[in-house]
């Protein structure tokens, strides 16, 4: 069971990374990123996002390159939430195929 602070601080990342995610992806032409859920753990040490990206293609190399600038994205996330957390989570990335998952199985009851 989630708490009502690990619910308030996971909205506020997935809302920050989101921001931080869209002003990068705006500089690569045609891949977009998107924060569909992050999980934090109950002593708020480590925060686990779940990334949608499109087109899915492109996934796995975007979410390997996004956890290889994982300090980069933490350090520009604590820059934004500065005033809200004392210390920012450790943040680990995963790929959210959930969208995948539902266009998969959209195509087989059409069959």
């Amino acid at each position: 069971m989630e708490s009502t602070r690990q619910a308030k601080i996971s909205r506020l990342l997935q809302k920050e990374l989101s921001e931080i995610f869209r002003q990068q992806t705006a500089k690569t032409h045609g891949v977009i990123v998107s924060v569909s859920a992050v999980r934090v753990s109950p002593d708020l040490s480590i925060a686990r996002a779940y990334l949608s990206v499109f087109p899915s293609d492109k996934a796995p190399e975007m979410i390997e390159s996004i956890n290889a600038s994982s300090k980069t994205v933490r350090y520009e996330l604590a820059q934004k939430v500065r005033f809200q957390l004392r210390k920012v989570p450790e943040l680990h990335f995963y790929l959210d195929d959930s969208l995948d998952y539902i266009a998969n199985i959209d195509s087989l009851l059409e069959k």
